[in-house]
């Protein structure tokens, strides 16, 4: 009898066990839409295409767009919310006021979506696709990915606030990284989403002028670059507003140039250039600078992890209708 209870109690656990397995891996699906929304995929990537053909840095926008979101409280459209009379998202917190770009872009694809399969497609499986395709349409990888993500009803400011910046260490970048169930591969391998796009003056001045408070320019960068640089972005506030290309080799192709720079001192952020100074990231940096292909492989995985963050699924959340307010 008591052999028998054993074995009772084995088998629940093992049941349980396979069923938690199978709720979670019904949760996320790579043929969620199929039979719901079939043009999906080519709705968006048309969008996409539109998008960048109007304006060439909004592949880049697109990609940034999904991080902010899906660095706080998770991959859950939070970040399209509207501020309202009750409530403050996280628009106008420090990192993404006047600066996260492409909510305009969502707003024309979910248009279409909701003419051709109404309160079907999230706002944030929107958002996780069109980076996607921003970065493939930008000479980057193509990766698989399930969907069925729902969308928040809420946001936070003060929790979009504490986004990495590209001015602290690169010790606390790590510490937020591994906060979301992202390890080191997962950072070096995303900070390549900076081998396209802009950087404000404001956010690499110090490195020009007055780095660290020694009122001397960062030895870390190309003097040739820092030249350059300072050109476009005098010692002078009027020029915090200025852009210059982060990788300036390859200014709207996504490609793995930008590990290249930073083999050459040539990283235009502080945080960038710090992946060169520590063994761990520095042999990820090395190897992804070599192999195109690894940092392809690696950064479509990351991106992965990355979608799968702090999810809404199943009946918690919503599909909005409008993505930048609840229903």
């Amino acid at each position: 009898m008591k052999d028998n209870s054993s074995k009772y109690v084995v088998f629940l656990l093992l049941s349980f066990f396979f069923l938690n397995q199978l709720l979670v891996s019904s949760q996320l699906d790579y043929r969620f839409y199929d039979a719901s929304c079939p043009n999906l995929t080519r709705i968006i990537r048309y969008g996409v295409w539109m998008a960048v053909s109007n304006d060439t840095r909004m592949a880049a926008s697109l990609l940034r767009l999904h991080f902010h979101d899906c660095f706080v409280n998770g991959c859950d459209g939070s970040l399209l919310l509207d501020d309202t009379s009750t409530f403050r998202g996280e628009k106008n917190a420090l990192p993404n006021r006047n600066s996260v770009r492409g909510y305009e872009v969502i707003d024309n694809i979910k248009a279409v979506l909701e003419k051709v399969c109404p309160y079907v497609v999230s706002c944030t499986d929107i958002v996780t696709l069109a980076a996607r395709e921003a970065v493939y349409l930008a000479g980057g990888p193509f990766w698989q990915i399930p969907l069925g993500r729902r969308d928040g009803t809420t946001a936070s400011e003060s929790e979009a606030n504490q986004l990495p910046s590209p001015v602290e260490p690169l010790e606390n970048i790590m510490a937020k990284f591994t906060s979301k169930g992202l390890d080191v591969k997962d950072l070096v391998a995303l900070s390549g989403a900076h081998t396209f796009g802009f950087a404000r003056c404001m956010m690499f001045k110090h490195r020009l002028f007055n780095f660290d408070g020694t009122g001397n320019p960062d030895p870390e960068l190309d003097v040739m670059l820092r030249q350059n640089l300072q050109s476009n972005c005098p010692n002078q506030d009027d020029s915090n507003n200025r852009f210059a290309p982060l990788d300036a080799y390859t200014i709207y192709r996504f490609d793995n140039v930008y590990y290249r720079n930073l083999v050459n001192k040539l990283g235009l952020l502080q945080s960038d250039q710090a992946l060169m100074k520590d063994n761990t990231t520095a042999s990820l940096v090395v190897n992804y600078s070599r192999y195109p292909y690894l940092f392809y492989r690696d950064f479509g995985a990351s991106m992965v992890k990355l979608a799968n963050t702090g999810i809404l699924t199943g009946q918690n959340g919503e599909i909005r209708k409008n993505c930048r307010m609840v229903n």
